[in-house]
């Protein structure tokens, strides 16, 4: 039997509101079934916890019902029930499985095996077990049982922080609370970030940094009980004290720790890294649970270059640990320091590019394959940075896609395309239609239907003409979600395409469901169906989603073609439109329009 350690918790004075309970009613109670007399009082306003059976002292026997604040006129009290005052209370509180048989002896003993390991001692106050409590409650909780056993309040150092009575704290124990962890005694982040302000004052010259943490910890804080997981806590920070490669150590927070590490070459500061986890990879009460850890280390120059801010870079490093399973130690590097400036330094300065207009659309003409005649264009976005340097999509748009910005860029993307496809229908130009972007990070926004369809109609442009890109990856952010955004695109009259299909993870019942009119075809399939690389499994590949997207009714664009043999494969395998460098690059919209208009 596994015990939760819960935590433990305060209850104010309260009023308990019971009906009386046979043996008969505890059993179906502790089976899920909660008198209606009382269930109905659920989840009214002022209750403090669930319908339990209580143990109250005083009646002698055992109770179900469920308790209230008291005197609040905005409470709908249970008249019809019974009531009793219960005092001010603390108690512990486990948590157990459902099939156990609960009965007072069995939860004295429970609750006597804890006393003797556990003193309950807390950062401002200290509880002790009652040897005759006034109540024990069990409340029923998704298959478990959650039980609480009264327990008294001694040493209340709370008081004082309240009442900022300085003078009653020695300065040692001042100390202490500013500058170690009470869960495992070890020093805490204020400690360590005095080293990294002046480690020549303990005699280190250089060190390099890692920050890491435990993978799933809440699973093993809600599974096994805080006591089990504190239990984790402190042996990793016994660990890194025995450690003669760690030249000091902090838990964070929570399950986070960081070190500062004596510098050796990566590979062998990364075993000593995998043997330190080794040895706290087991968890004490469940052998067959396996405790895995993600760290970030950040190298010595690089860690002696940040100072304290040399934890922000390890955090990135740490974040790259993606994997469920396994440990993983990822090393900073200095393309990682280069991102994090540069993603930065556009954030704050990309208001500025908006306004002075740096942002440039680009169009990729799209083609007929069987006339070779043009069909429209795909709307690309380029920074024309500072009027000096024209960067590619790949240098901002990961970053702006990281926040709300990419919305700024699609939609002035969108006004563009809608401002010149007006003045070129003004002009009497021929019109095609053109696809733009639509980021999955706008998914969620509940007004993007409205919104995009106001700068469509302000400048008078056709529906049909505007063909929304969505890429594959975004299909699986939020399903339900986007199918409706682009069933209500669809519904009125604008194009969709999936962009970059074959590269995510799509599910052909998903691709069943989009309500789509294109199916581009990534580039990667383009590539292998000519020259060295061509496979004959690929082409079989490639020919099967291209019927498979025709009897679905999609239209099929191959994307990325570069040669005349990749064109004519692609004609024999079924497809209808090409994009690629074979007919054109993307090009500024005045080249497009004295092209191919």
């Amino acid at each position: 039997m596994i015990i939760n350690r819960l935590n433990q918790l305060y209850k104010p004075k309260r009023m308990l509101y019971y009906i009386e309970a046979s043996g008969e009613d505890i059993q179906s109670f502790y089976k899920g079934m909660i008198p209606p007399a009382v269930e109905k009082y659920a989840d009214c306003f002022g209750v403090y916890d669930y319908p339990g059976v209580f143990y109250v002292r005083h009646l002698q026997k055992e109770v179900i019902g469920i308790e209230f604040r008291c005197n609040d006129p905005r409470v709908d009290y249970p008249t019809e029930l019974k009531s009793l005052e219960l005092e001010e209370s603390f108690f512990y509180s486990i948590e157990i499985d459902d099939d156990t048989e609960i009965n007072l002896p069995f939860v004295r003993n429970i609750f006597e095996e804890i006393a003797g390991e556990d003193d309950a001692h807390r950062p401002y106050s200290d509880l002790s077990m009652e040897d005759a409590p006034e109540i024990i409650a069990v409340f029923h909780d998704y298959s478990k049982f959650r039980i609480l056993h009264k327990w008294k309040l001694y040493n209340d150092r709370a008081i004082h922080v309240m009442k900022d009575e300085y003078d009653w704290f020695q300065k040692e124990e001042l100390y202490k609370l500013a500058f170690t962890d009470h869960i495992t005694g070890n020093y805490n982040w204020n400690h360590l970030e005095a080293f990294l302000e002046v480690p020549g004052d303990r005699k280190i010259n250089d060190y390099a940094f890692a920050h890491f943490d435990i993978k799933q910890f809440r699973v093993i804080n809600e599974a096994y009980g805080h006591i089990a997981a504190n239990k984790v806590l402190s042996n990793i920070v016994k660990a890194m004290k025995e450690s003669d490669f760690v030249y000091a150590s902090a838990r964070c927070h929570n399950d986070n720790f960081a070190m500062l590490l004596r510098d050796m070459p990566e590979q062998e500061l990364k075993q000593k890294l995998q043997e330190l986890f080794e040895r706290n990879s087991v968890l004490e009460e469940d052998l067959c649970y396996k405790i895995y850890f993600k760290c970030g280390v950040v190298p010595m120059r690089r860690a002696m270059l940040l100072g304290n801010r040399v934890a922000d870079a390890a955090k990135m490093a740490q974040a790259l640990c993606t994997d469920k399973k396994g440990t993983e130690i990822v090393f900073y590097t200095d393309k990682m320091h280069d991102d994090l400036s540069w993603r930065n330094f556009i954030k704050a300065y990309v208001e500025t590019a908006i306004e002075q207009d740096e942002f440039v659309v680009y169009l990729q003409p799209k083609f007929d394959i069987g006339t070779e005649k043009i069909k429209g264009a795909e709307a690309l976005v380029r920074w024309n940075y500072k009027n000096k340097e024209l960067l590619p999509p790949y240098r901002f748009i990961p970053y702006f896609e990281q926040d709300a910005t990419i919305d700024k860029i699609d939609d002035l993307v969108l006004k563009k395309i809608c401002e010149t496809m007006c003045r070129w229908k003004r002009e009497g130009k021929p019109l095609y239609p053109v696809s733009v972007n639509l980021s999955r990070m706008r998914m969620n926004d509940e007004n993007l239907i409205d919104k995009l369809t106001d700068v469509v109609d302000s400048y008078g442009v056709d529906h049909q003409l505007i063909d929304f890109e969505l890429t594959e990856s975004a299909s699986y952010d939020n399903m339900e979600r986007m199918l409706f955004v682009l069933k209500k695109l669809r519904e009125r009259g604008f194009k969709i395409s999936m962009d970059d299909f074959g590269t995510g993870y799509s599910s052909l019942s998903l691709l069943t469901q989009m309500p789509i009119d294109t199916l581009k075809i990534d580039k990667s399939f383009v590539d292998k169906i000519a020259g060295d690389a061509k496979r004959n499994e690929d082409i079989i590949l490639l020919r099967h989603i291209i019927n498979l997207a025709k009897e679905l009714g999609f239209v099929c664009l191959a994307e990325g073609a570069e040669s005349r043999v990749q064109i004519d494969r692609l004609r024999d395998l079924g497809c209808e439109i090409i994009q690629g460098y074979y007919y054109s690059k993307p090009i500024p919209i005045a080249e497009y329009e004295e092209t191919y208009l």
